[in-house]
């Protein structure tokens, strides 16, 4: 269930109001931008703002979209392909995660997999490494997944002959050795694998983008931001970093404070400390305070040097805290949308049933409801078949353009074109 909260409320009426002007500047910033082929949003609804709180280049839950969207999807990666890489493309090589005993992302790469067959495309699945012989993996519905060597001189690969190559391999690692042998083009680029991302560059940039589109739709900025701050050169096992931590968090509270008082908003502010270049969930610690910082316990600073393939956490982010008004079946939720090039593609509701509505519910115990992009349509004359989810997404999407832009990352072979291009 989605609640209509009043800053969804005049967010969507505002954007009923501009959607011309709206649709001109994102189409406008789109053709400016080269963007990956796919991409997926948090979405926080807290009844006085809508934002995205996280953003992943290579989603991995492609199976929790519903099957309505899942066809629709199939559509959306035959034209984003077409339109930036051109006609002649037939055979795509899918690089995914090294996981051979998670049946969970295996259901998510068949579903990838079957999405690009019913777009028109042939399909190879590899792990970026030398395999002797491919490997037969099972999904947990018990879909066999058939995986290859990802090298160009394998003699699968040399067979298979690929035109493009699709990641859905994050880059925890940099994996250069196996990135610096591939002369196709791969999209999205290794290069903007959390090896080298950072969340504070995509979240200036997302706020930036925030602030011009509220101009355009006429709202206040504050309705879609999340405030966050970069701590550079953090060491959890230093006693000198987390007391340097703890004053930052109480200054970022307090200017938070500020402003809700000055928009009338009662919600006590709290924040997260988010390892600046992490994923799946990993080293993200809820905060109320400096001093709860000054007293993480053991378990809480195990947590926060818990990152994705051993990295140590060497920067953080601290980012305002968005409770969700959000809920599923009488557990915290928050909306999560995937996007197929620059449209929406599909979603789902991740709930949590053991987690409050203040508290992260990315995390073990997670339960993905049914959410479809024709759930989130307002019906009402002259309105856009949009939504206020969509609309934060889109933000994102430009973000990681302006990521892409500002790291120099190169998206060889593709054609830029606007939004909606055919």
């Amino acid at each position: 269930m989605i609640i209509n909260s009043k800053a969804q409320h005049n967010i969507h009426e505002s954007v009923c109001c501009q959607i011309d002007p709206i649709s001109q500047w994102f189409k406008s910033k789109t053709s400016l931008l080269e963007y990956p082929i796919y991409s997926s949003y948090d979405i926080r609804d807290s009844g006085y703002k809508v934002t995205n709180v996280d953003a992943n280049i290579y989603p991995a839950g492609f199976n929790n979209i519903c099957p309505t969207d899942k066809e629709t999807a199939a559509e959306l990666f035959k034209k984003y392909i077409h339109v930036h890489y051109g006609l002649n493309v037939k055979k795509i090589m899918l690089i995914t995660e090294e996981h051979t005993n998670n049946p969970f992302y295996l259901e998510n790469v068949a579903s990838i997999t079957e999405m690009l067959v019913n777009g028109g495309f042939k399909v190879q699945v590899a792990f970026p490494q030398n395999l002797t012989e491919p490997l037969n993996l099972t999904s947990v519905t018990g879909k066999t997944v058939k995986v290859h060597s990802g090298y160009v001189q394998s003699p699968s690969f040399k067979e298979f002959a690929p035109d493009i190559v699709m990641s859905n391999n994050d880059f925890s690692l940099a994996l250069s050795d196996w990135g610096q042998q591939l002369e196709l083009p791969l999209n999205p680029p290794r290069e903007l694998g959390w090896y080298q991302r950072k969340k504070s560059r995509y979240f200036e940039n997302y706020n930036k983008l925030v602030d011009e589109f509220s101009k355009v739709a006429k709202i206040d900025p504050f309705l879609m931001r999340v405030e966050t701050e970069l701590f550079a050169n953090f060491d959890i096992n230093s006693d000198e970093s987390r007391d340097q931590l703890a004053a930052a968090v109480d200054s970022f509270l307090a200017h938070l404070q500020k402003t809700y008082l000055e928009k009338g908003i009662s919600q006590k502010p709290f924040c997260f400390v988010k390892n600046n270049a992490g994923t799946y969930g990993l080293a993200v610690v809820k905060v109320n305070s400096g001093d709860e910082v000054k007293e993480w316990t053991y378990k809480s600073r195990k947590k926060m040097k818990a990152a994705k393939g051993g990295r140590e956490v060497e920067e953080v982010i601290i980012q305002e805290g968005i409770p969700s008004v959000v809920t599923a079946e009488g557990a915290s939720a928050e909306p999560v949308i995937y996007m197929v090039g620059c449209e929406l593609a599909g979603g789902f509701l991740r709930t949590h049933s053991e987690k409050s509505s203040t508290e992260s519910l990315n995390s073990p115990g997670a339960v993905y409801k049914k959410l479809c992009v024709t759930d989130l349509q307002d019906d009402r004359e002259k309105c856009p078949k949009e939504n206020v989810y969509g609309w934060s997404a889109k933000l994102g999407l430009l973000a990681i353009g302006l990521e892409a832009q500002q790291m120099n990352v190169q998206f060889k072979g593709y054609i830029k074109a606007a939004c909606g291009s055919i």
